[in-house]
């Protein structure tokens, strides 16, 4: 059986204080029965993995592609192991967009962060407008085919997918249940015609506008197994009322 994940992605928010403060909230009788991880910002890693309990996990958001070398602002996946990290977000929609980064270098980083000993969340999904134009498995096949081509398909399941349509991410709107099944069910699918075992052990879990109200009905869906939550992980109560959710 399938473990749920739920991550915290604080994108680029934080600050010491409100480390300290989520730190101290969220040990507090918290059920852990899910695999739980948190992406703060890259600088306050140390000091997050160092308040927060062990059954906690942190990671980064984003990697380079180098292991080392003259790549000034990057960050190499064997440094966030050496300092405690365990898990990198590669290819989020933000960074899809903000920084150009196309299949071909999200699939990059995914090997990049396999090759460290870390276990990557790799991001897929589409617009609003691909999904209208019944675009959207066939953008988020695409995604995935270019990690499967350069990794092989046994390399997703030393990480997790997470399902983030487009235009649910950041603005209040949230796939229904149903759409959000449908779409994993169709990712699984496409694993499971590659490699059944696979499919089977693949976390494949939504992000988009998730929050209190709505995870007990996404984790409801069968092939939903967690969440990548974005605003509603800022605040240790909030957070702490989703991995509850599992």
């Amino acid at each position: 059986m399938r473990r749920y994940l739920i991550a915290a992605n604080w994108k680029m928010h934080g600050s010491l204080e409100m480390v300290h403060k989520f730190a101290e909230s969220f040990d507090q009788g918290v059920d852990l029965g899910a695999e739980v991880v948190v992406f703060p910002p890259v600088v306050y890693l140390g000091a997050l993995q160092g308040l927060t309990s062990k059954y906690v996990q942190v990671g980064v958001q984003d990697v380079g592609v180098a292991s080392a070398g003259a790549h000034t602002g990057e960050i190499a996946a064997s440094m966030v192991k050496d300092v405690g990290g365990s898990w990198v977000i590669v290819g989020h929609s933000e960074r899809r967009a903000d920084q150009l980064e196309g299949d071909d270098l999200v699939a990059q980083k995914f090997a990049a962060v396999i090759a460290a000993g870390l276990s990557p969340i790799v991001c897929v999904g589409e617009t609003l407008a691909q999904r209208k134009a019944g675009d959207a498995f066939a953008v988020v096949s695409k995604q995935l085919k270019a990690i499967i081509d350069l990794c092989g398909v046994s390399a997703l399941a030393k990480g997790a997918i997470a399902y983030e349509p487009l235009w649910a991410i950041g603005t209040g709107l949230t796939a229904t249940p149903e759409q959000a099944g449908q779409m994993h069910a169709s990712i699984r699918d496409l694993v499971a015609g590659l490699d059944q075992d696979v499919a089977s052990s693949v976390r494949i879990i939504y992000g988009g506008s998730v929050n209190p109200e709505n995870a007990g009905l996404l984790f409801a869906q069968e092939e939903v197994d967690g969440a990548l939550v974005g605003g509603a992980s800022l605040q240790a109560p909030s957070f702490a009322a989703i991995v509850a959710a599992t």
